[in-house]
């Protein structure tokens, strides 16, 4: 089968297609004929070397898969089942979903809705995923629609995509925040009503700002990230779920204290499975799935490997569905 193998030795760092054998696959209890994956920005991490995320070598990076069962000693699954796999370190401790097939712990498997296809779940990825965890935050922290904007930064990118859409679609008011003016038709068509350069937020700035965001999902932390919290309402909650600026939070407690600001963290790896199933029912119900095609575009595994140079360079939008198959 084919695959991108990612390798390091005396020569040096190296990612690309190679056959492997069905033996070559880590242990696991259930074996999953692939249909597609993703190249998510960890994914383009790995592939690049641009971050140490990957554990061991030889590796077969891909954080997400979606496909059909093809053997099973997990009680859970049997052979035919559609399944979806995010996280738990595959791709990066553990062969992942950039192959044809994958073995894997069917503990960490979710079966795929019937609502979406494997391509359509793959749009969705990693990247849907955590934004619906980051809406069902939002919500559990009281943040309704009436209550006023909510910013997400990020926004052309897969998490930021697909929050705004179902951010608009349950009535909230959406306000996208990009550094690509060029991008604006796109935001809008998702369902953003404003658009806010990523500028105004990306430099040091005050510990306490006017008042302004209701919530917020946040995938770029640092001072972007400070930023936000300064301006939230009084009693507003932000979900942070990434840290495409940096990892620092040069912040202050003032916003905690003196508003009551409520900063809930997004972890998508280790998640329980009783919140994927929530979070991917959630999905099917909300998701406003004629935005897909817009939000998706289809590469194979080969142009995977230019696309990571892309995806890091900041020249991307949207999600990238990896057909193995092709």
């Amino acid at each position: 089968m084919q695959a991108i193998l990612i390798n390091k030795d005396d020569s040096g760092y190296t990612a690309q297609i190679s056959q492997i054998d069905e033996a070559q696959l880590p242990a696991g209890d259930v074996l999953v004929q692939v249909d597609y994956s993703t190249l998510n920005y960890k994914d383009s991490l790995a592939i690049t070397g641009s971050s140490p995320v990957v554990r061991s070598f030889p590796m077969v990076p891909g954080i997400d898969l979606a496909g059909t069962v093809e053997h099973s000693d997990h009680a859970d699954f049997k052979v035919g089942d559609k399944v979806v796999l995010n996280g738990f370190g595959v791709g990066e401790g553990h062969w992942g979903g950039l192959a044809q097939k994958a073995r894997v712990n069917g503990d960490w498997l979710v079966p795929l809705p019937t609502a979406f296809t494997p391509k359509q779940a793959m749009t969705i990825g990693t990247a849907g995923y955590t934004a619906m965890l980051c809406v069902m935050a939002l919500e559990q922290h009281g943040v309704t629609p009436d209550q006023g904007e909510i910013l997400v930064t990020g926004a052309a990118g897969g998490v930021g995509s697909i929050a705004i859409s179902l951010l608009a679609k349950l009535g909230y008011q959406v306000v996208a925040s990009s550094g690509r003016a060029e991008q604006t038709d796109y935001l809008l068509g998702l369902g953003a009503t404003a658009i806010m350069d990523r500028s105004e937020l990306s430099a040091k700035g005050r510990p306490l700002a006017k008042e302004r965001w209701a919530g917020a999902i946040d995938a770029v932390g640092s001072h972007t990230l400070a930023n936000i919290c300064a301006a939230m309402k009084y009693g507003g909650t932000v979900a942070a779920c990434g840290l495409a600026q940096g990892f620092d939070l040069p912040a202050t407690v003032m916003p905690f204290i003196l508003r009551g600001v409520t900063l809930a963290g997004i972890d998508s790896v280790y998640r329980p499975k009783a919140d994927r199933i929530d979070a991917w029912n959630r999905l099917a119900q909300d998701l406003d799935l004629s935005h897909l095609d817009t939000i998706m575009t289809e590469i194979t595994l080969q142009q995977a490997l230019t696309t990571a140079k892309d995806q890091m360079a900041g020249h991307t939008r949207g999600r990238f569905v990896v057909n193995v198959n092709s």
